[in-house]
């Protein structure tokens, strides 16, 4: 590739790697109705963190990657099921959207179910699930899963003692039946210190931008810090299954654990390159007897910037 910065194609190039790093950057910018007393703050308690530099010099090669990844699901139609667990605040939406950010979103889709209907809560405990279980050629990410039975809902009182010992039965079976399936079922936990989610809640009750991911359930998560680890150990103890094991990515630093879990995401999914057929632009066909029609002025949006 040649150096010469009057290069057209070059210009293009570098003018798509500023936009890409613009979108990163304004991904990143977490903090913007933040107080400077509060971000000091935050920057004090973490004085090692990742620069920005390497984080999204490596985001973007680990990105890449991925795109290789679907690929090798579309070509090859596998089915790949990835469940993201962890303590509220311990950053399963940030790694979600950075693995999806730059996928096509037919091919990797993002499941995130609300609290079960009262019809759904008398079916089988895994049946509203299933139907979200990826097809052949698909990815699909669970922000949170079948797992809330082991967490939220044993801590806080939503389903009974037999429910849980039922749910600890069934599921190392259930996750089995999806392996033999051809199902590539990956499982994350994301840890984070008692300190850190509490600095994490704090932000968010001071950040206008975030106060939304505050809810009743988050609050109380905090009051039962110690039921939430026991449930966790439990959980660990009873479904990490050589079938599908648990992996612990560590999140007090958010860059380092969206890279590292991206990068332990790759090595557990047997890709590799497809080739494909050079794209052409076709010419345009032009018709001389077309006229484009002149549109009225108040179908366009008002031209505000």
């Amino acid at each position: 590739m040649t150096n010469d910065t009057n290069d057209p194609s070059m210009e293009w190039l570098e003018a798509e790697l500023e936009d890409s790093l613009d979108e990163d950057i304004e991904i990143e910018f977490s903090e913007p109705m933040l107080s400077m007393e509060i971000r000091k703050i935050y920057k004090d308690q973490h004085p090692d963190m990742l620069d920005r530099q390497t984080y999204f010099r490596n985001l973007l090669r680990l990105q890449a990657e991925l795109i290789k990844v679907q690929d090798w699901v579309e070509h090859t139609g596998a089915k790949v099921c990835i469940l993201m667990e962890g303590r509220d605040s311990a950053g399963k939406g940030g790694v979600i959207k950075r693995i999806t950010q730059r996928l096509n979103p037919r091919v990797a889709r993002v499941v995130a179910l609300p609290a079960p209907s009262r019809r759904e809560q008398s079916q089988w405990y895994f049946q509203r699930y299933v139907p979200h279980l990826p097809a052949g050629g698909e990815i699909v990410l669970f922000d949170r899963s079948w797992y809330n039975r082991a967490g939220v809902e044993r801590v806080m009182g939503f389903a009974t003692d037999d429910q849980v010992e039922q749910f600890f039965q069934d599921v190392p079976e259930f996750e089995r039946m999806l392996v033999r399936s051809g199902i590539i079922l990956l499982k994350y936990w994301f840890s984070i210190t008692d300190e850190e989610q509490q600095m994490r809640f704090l932000m968010r009750i001071h950040d206008p931008m975030k106060q939304w991911k505050l809810s009743p359930m988050d609050l109380e998560s905090r009051i039962r810090w110690e039921q939430y680890t026991k449930a966790k150990e439990a959980m660990f103890e009873r479904t990490n299954i050589p079938e599908a094991p648990w992996y612990i990515v560590e999140g007090n630093d958010k860059k380092r654990e969206r890279l590292n879990c991206i990068e332990h995401l790759l090595s557990k999914i047997p890709y590799h390159d497809i080739p494909h057929e050079k794209v052409t632009l076709p010419d345009r066909r032009y018709n001389p007897d077309y006229e484009r029609r002149v549109l009225p002025d108040e179908l366009y949006v008002p031209k505000v910037y």
